[in-house]
């Protein structure tokens, strides 16, 4: 994730990667890397940070997003060189690399599945609860759902479950009932509809809380519509298995359900010897850094260490 701010020029949005310093001295204590994946590209703070500080390396870029990659591309044009930008989910991307000949083997690989802020603030998809634009929130144009498909046609009873698994929403009742009643007179078109729909099925104390009424139901339709938790899952199985001897693998989470996924996936490939955890408990940003980019406020970063003698076989990975 990246915060972002208005500066003044044609895009708006400058690019504050999240946990920048950890990273790079993950990075940094690698001897001789000469391979880095980066599952999610993004804007490409991590990128630039990364190939300037190994300046050996080559570099695989990972989005969904089409216009992350052309804006990486762009951000990046001075590493083109070295630098190779992959247009998929990267959970397909890690799947496709894998039947490479020869698989690539990293020596460090980094997810930060936090939200763009870019695609927050400046997307045009639906991603921002004030914004009045299309309820979209695929970070893919090719998915096959956008959230309007899923607001407007599912039964209240599913959504509902929806919004409560994937939002941890409290009041998921209220928010599918409203929703269902509203999309009966009109159909559900933008995101400022949805948030002020939302807003009118909660209690007046919890419209008025720490955060938007909104937010977990959208965080809730945009793992839904990109099926996040499931390409998380899918590619922890895979990571592991497309680092070179000593590689580093590297998540930054921003929500309990993704984090409590990494956990699990971490702790399954060290019991059965994949993988050294570097440590127990994950990392969180220093006061500094949440005070000049309140989105890290949530990031935590867990790593992984493969073993010298078992990482870079491909036998029993996950699918």
């Amino acid at each position: 994730m990246d915060g972002w701010q208005e500066d003044g020029t044609s895009r708006g949005v400058r690019h504050v990667p999240v946990m920048l310093d950890e990273v790079l001295s993950l990075a940094s204590a690698l001897t001789s890397p000469s391979l880095v994946i980066d599952a999610t590209l993004g804007a490409g703070g991590h990128a630039a940070a990364l190939l300037e500080a190994l300046p050996s390396v080559r570099y695989i870029g990972i989005d969904a997003d089409p216009e992350a990659c052309t804006r990486s591309a762009e951000r990046l044009q001075a590493f083109a060189s070295r630098l190779e930008i992959i247009n998929a989910y990267y959970d397909e991307a890690l799947a496709m690399l894998r039947e490479r000949t020869p698989a690539p083997h990293a020596s460090f690989m980094l997810f930060d599945l936090g939200l763009s802020m870019f695609q927050l603030g400046a997307s045009g998809r639906g991603f921002s609860l004030a914004a009045d634009e299309p309820l979209d929130m695929r970070f893919s144009p090719d998915a096959p759902l956008s959230a309007a498909d899923i607001v407007n046609s599912w039964r209240e009873e599913d959504l509902a479950d929806l919004i409560y698994r994937y939002g941890e929403e409290r009041y998921s009742r209220r928010i599918a009932r409203a929703i269902v009643q509203a999309r009966r007179t009109e159909r559900i078109q933008t995101a400022s509809r949805l948030a002020w729909i939302i807003g009118g099925a909660v209690p007046p104390q919890y419209r008025h809380g720490r955060i938007h009424p909104a937010t977990r139901t959208f965080q809730a339709l945009r793992i839904a519509v990109n099926d996040e938790l499931g390409r998380v899952e899918r590619a922890m199985r895979l990571a592991p298995d497309l680092l070179a001897p000593g590689g580093i693998l590297a998540v930054i989470s921003f929500h309990s359900l993704e984090d409590r996924i990494v956990k699990h996936a971490f702790a399954e490939a060290a019991k059965a010897g994949r993988v050294e955890l570097l440590w127990k408990k994950p990392r969180e940003p220093g006061e500094a850094e949440i005070a000049s980019n309140p989105p890290s406020r949530s990031a935590k970063l867990r790593a992984v260490q493969a073993r010298e003698t078992t990482a870079g076989s491909l036998e029993g990975a996950g699918s």
